[in-house]
């Protein structure tokens, strides 16, 4: 049983640790959970994703318990492909799928997740992040995949719905160790109905559509809608297309937070990554080192932060032979052979 110093790993680790764990058929247990946090322990969130796979795999699990320091996680060897989740609140939904993605593409049988809670919320990827973003970047490296969003779900009270369809797939090698120049910025907005009438999302959009036009940036508004929602809200999605690369950052509106500083921060955002040679975000950075160890290949990220850092040491715990090599520019150039 391999043992993970979950110090200082957050959610990522844990995921990444349950996807791995039952793609291989290796047990793991999982110590000082979140340590380094001021809010250290399991939180709602971590056991839904717990719950999830366990359920997927007919796992045997120790340790699932709000506020538990440590979890041990056994993968059985049956595969449930119709799985419910809900997450409680405005949990979120991307996450959730984030954790069952590599498992399913590695299946031998298609499934099928439906989740409720945040679709839209705070540390977590926004749903057009998912579907725009993550989704082609993976469709790139062989997987079939699809995402139904039924509702939105902002926080605080989440109600948000969508359904995971994955489909058994051969993995293609990541080939995303250049970006190229860019060709558009697409500006993607949502709100709540009930802001309609302060043209919340509108008013994103344009900014943002404005801010990127001073910065010399070819951008065009791609989509703006308001969508009924349990508690008011809004996103907002900047998609970065360049000739090998694709790079995406999100806002999200919150009370009292003008529309044009969610599109301000969201340019700010955009355009540091931007002026480095990174092929992808920061978030992605994190989500393809997984599908870099099942598939092999190379891929260039922004930065070594402790983030990645701390998924690639659990990579290499998983037998993974993954190696990074620094840049002037501070990009980093990730290359694994695929996991045996």
């Amino acid at each position: 049983m391999l043992t993970v110093d979950g110090t200082e790993g957050g959610g990522q680790l844990l995921r990444t640790a349950l996807s791995l764990s039952t793609i291989t058929g290796t047990p793991f247990r999982i110590e000082d959970v979140r340590g380094a946090r001021p809010n250290p322990g399991l939180k709602p969130q971590h056991l839904a994703a717990v719950r999830v796979v366990a359920d997927c795999c007919d796992a045997a699990v120790e340790g699932a318990e709000l506020g538990a320091d440590a979890l041990t996680f056994r993968p059985g060897d049956e595969r449930r492909t119709t799985l419910d989740a809900d997450i409680g609140t405005a949990g979120s939904v991307t996450l959730l799928f984030d954790a069952v993605l590599p498992i399913a593409v590695t299946g031998d049988e298609p499934l099928e997740l439906t989740a409720t809670g945040g679709t839209d919320v705070k540390w977590a990827p926004t749903m057009a992040y998912h579907r725009l973003v993550k989704l082609p970047l993976l469709t790139d490296c062989g997987v079939e995949a699809a995402v139904d969003l039924q509702r939105t779900g902002f926080y605080p009270a989440g109600g948000g719905e969508a359904t995971l369809r994955v489909a058994p797939s051969p993995l293609s090698p990541v080939a995303l160790d250049r970006r190229g120049e860019l060709e558009r910025v697409g500006i993607y907005s949502k709100a709540a109905a009930s802001l309609a009438d302060r043209e919340v999302a509108d008013r994103q959009a344009e900014s943002a559509r404005e801010e990127l036009a001073a910065a010399g940036l070819p951008a065009d508004i791609r989509r703006v809608e308001y969508v009924e929602a349990d508690s008011p809200g809004s996103s907002l999605l900047l998609r970065g297309v360049y000739e090998e690369g694709l790079v995406g950052v999100d806002a999200l509106g919150e009370r009292g937070r003008p529309s044009e500083a969610v599109a301000e921060d969201a340019v700010r955002e955009f355009g540091a990554v931007h002026a480095t040679d990174a092929a992808v975000d920061p978030f992605m950075a994190d989500q393809l080192l997984v599908v870099l160890a099942l598939a092999g290949g190379r891929v260039r990220i922004p930065s070594l932060t402790d983030h990645v850092r701390t998924n690639l040491d659990l990579l290499a715990q998983f037998g993974s032979d993954i190696e990074s090599d620094r840049r002037a520019d501070g990009t980093l150039v990730v290359a694994a052979s695929a996991l045996r």
